[in-house]
C-alpha cells in the first residue's frame, strides 16, 4: 500500500488516501472519503504510510463512466444551486447557497451555504428531494471557504491563494500589516471574501526578522557622521532604511547602520510604538 495526494475540485487541498496502485500524477480515481465516493485528481508521488495517521482510500482508477456519471451529477447540482437560491429568495432567507455537491453513487448530497446568522433552511430539502433521493446535508461555511469553493481574482491579479494552492487558513492579523508597513486601509488589506488578505502572512516573518534591526518608530536617533539628531518618522524593512524627521526640520531618508540611539531612544525592536 502506498500514499496518494489527491484534490478535489472544490479546494485544492490535498488529501492523503492509500491505494493498492501507484497511479501517476494526473490520474483521476474514485476515493472513498469522509462524504462516500467521489471523483479526485492525484496530485503527488506516492509516498508511506505513517502508522499514526488516518487515510481515505482511493478504489479505482476512474473509467469513463465514472466521468460520465460524474459530470453528470455536476450538472444536476449546478442547476439544484439556481433553483434553491430563487426559492431561497422566494421565503425571503438571508443566505447564499454556494454549491451542491453529490457523492458518485448519489447517496449524499451536500449543500454549502453562508449566511451571517444562524438560519433554517429544513424547508428546501422538499425542493432537493423532487430532484433526487439522496440524503441532503447543509454545510455552514465561512468566507474565506466560500472563496475557495467560487476561486475569484486577487489584488495581485491572479486567482485568490485559498482556491489555487492554499492548504490551510492560518490566522491573520493586523499586526502583519502593521510590521510590512502597509497602510491601515481595510478596502485594500481584505481579500475578496472580506477578511484580512492570506498573503499578509507569507513573508511575515522575513518582516519580523528585517524590523530587529531598524530603530522603532518614534525613536530618537542621531546620525553617526553628520550627527544630526531627529525622530523616526517611517521604517523602510526591505531598504533597510528609516525616515528621520530632524531637530532642524528636515526629512532624512537614512541606512539604519548609520544611526545610533541618541539619550532618550526608545530603544530597537523595529515594533510600532502607537
Amino acid at each position: 500500500m502506498v500514499v496518494l495526494p489527491v484534490r478535489f475540485e472544490r479546494s485544492p487541498r490535498l488529501h492523503s488516501m492509500l491505494s493498492e496502485d501507484a497511479f501517476a500524477v494526473g490520474t483521476q480515481v474514485v476515493v472513498q472519503g469522509k462524504r462516500g465516493p467521489e471523483v479526485a485528481t492525484v496530485r503527488g508521488e506516492p509516498g508511506q504510510a505513517k502508522n499514526n495517521e488516518r487515510y481515505g482510500a482511493v478504489l479505482r482508477a476512474a473509467t469513463p463512466e465514472d466521468l460520465e456519471r460524474w459530470a453528470e451529477l455536476h450538472r444536476i447540482g449546478t442547476d439544484l444551486k439556481w433553483l434553491l437560491r430563487a426559492r431561497a429568495r422566494e421565503r425571503g432567507l438571508a443566505v447564499k447557497l454556494v454549491a451542491v455537491e453529490f457523492t458518485l453513487d448519489e447517496s449524499l448530497v451536500t449543500v454549502s451555504y453562508s449566511a451571517d446568522e444562524r438560519i433554517e433552511l429544513t424547508g428546501l430539502i422538499g425542493e432537493v428531494r423532487d430532484h433526487t433521493n439522496a440524503r441532503v446535508n447543509f454545510a455552514a461555511i465561512g468566507p474565506r471557504e466560500q472563496a475557495q469553493m467560487i476561486g475569484a481574482l486577487g489584488a495581485c491579479g491572479r486567482g485568490n491563494c485559498s482556491s489555487t494552492h492554499l492548504q490551510d487558513f492560518a490566522p491573520v492579523s493586523i499586526r502583519m500589516a502593521r510590521d510590512q508597513q502597509l497602510p491601515l486601509n481595510p478596502e485594500k488589506l481584505s481579500g475578496p471574501c472580506g477578511r484580512l488578505l492570506c498573503c499578509l502572512q507569507f513573508e511575515h516573518t522575513q518582516y519580523q526578522d528585517l524590523l530587529r534591526d531598524l530603530p522603532r518608530k518614534n525613536a530618537k536617533v542621531c546620525h553617526t557622521g553628520t550627527g544630526a539628531c531627529g525622530k523616526v518618522t517611517k521604517l523602510h524593512p526591505l531598504a533597510g532604511t528609516v525616515d528621520v524627521y530632524s531637530d532642524q526640520g528636515m526629512l532624512l531618508n537614512v541606512p539604519a547602520g548609520e544611526l545610533r540611539r541618541a539619550a532618550d531612544s526608545d530603544g530597537k525592536g523595529g515594533k510600532d510604538s502607537a
